[in-house]
């Protein structure tokens, strides 16, 4: 945990360091992707959480109202009270019901977590909302958050508002190299790969499957470690656009890792 946090750390200071030079009317956008157990979504939430906690520290929460009623953000001058947000990928998997209406529902079901199993020009259109300007009249850019009880995405569940500044994004597809997906990783600042040994990475997706109840017995979550995760850990390798940063994974309990 002590090399990670150091490496949080470290990289938390490049994003409020680089939000410093961003024009205030711009967000600064984050994509961070990784092989399935790579470590990203863990990643992202603590680098989240320190951006945060190092503009707290600064000063810079989130804005209070003007006297205009606008907040800060939305006022001709330079300001410096942003906060930073995380949105999950797995927001824009199809619903359950979407898969059931596949050629092959059998098929889209078992190879649930593969790119064609997710609404890629939605999440296409959610990244171009946040590259657009920063107005005083802007409406809130809404996101979907999945529901892990319900095994289905919740709509609107992630609320950008325009004091946002920081938006960071985790997911294995988060930059693909294909259509549609291509488009939203061009009009990330930062690509970041999560990088892990695939060895290292099975390992950690069996032992997950099971605790979490995804898989029934260890033969199972075998199964799904090498018939579904596997193939798409490959795919997104082979696929991505060129990340601007590799990090490598952290041994973490396995318990926290995604």
């Amino acid at each position: 945990m002590e090399e990670m946090d150091t490496e949080i750390e470290e990289l938390a200071q490049v994003l409020v360091h680089r939000l410093d030079s961003t024009p205030p009317h711009l967000r600064l956008l984050i994509g961070i992707a990784g092989i399935p157990a790579s470590g990203k979504s863990t990643f992202a939430k603590f680098l989240t959480d320190r951006v945060n906690s190092l503009l707290r520290e600064q000063g810079l929460e989130r804005p209070r109202e003007s006297s205009a009623g606008l907040p800060t953000h939305a006022q001709p001058r330079h300001t410096k009270s942003e906060r930073a947000i995380l949105v999950g990928l797995d927001g824009w998997h199809l619903t359950r019901a979407q898969l059931d209406a596949f050629p092959d529902p059998k098929l889209a079901h078992d190879r649930r977590g593969i790119h064609w199993t997710f609404d890629g020009e939605s999440y296409v259109n959610f990244v171009r909302q946040l590259r657009g300007p920063i107005t005083s009249t802007m409406d809130v850019i809404r996101a979907p958050s999945f529901d892990h009880a319900l095994k289905d995405p919740t709509p609107d569940a992630v609320l950008i508002q325009p004091y946002h500044r920081v938006v960071i994004v985790e997911g294995l597809y988060a930059f693909l190299s294909i259509t549609p997906w291509k488009e939203a990783g061009a009009l990330l600042d930062e690509r970041w790969y999560i990088k892990v040994d695939p060895v290292e990475a099975r390992r950690r997706l069996v032992v997950r499957h099971v605790l979490t109840g995804v898989a029934k017995d260890m033969k199972e979550a075998e199964w799904r470690a090498d018939e579904n995760d596997g193939p798409n850990g490959l795919f997104i390798i082979e696929n991505l656009l060129e990340p601007t940063r590799t990090i490598t994974s952290t041994e973490l309990p396995v318990s926290l890792l995604d």
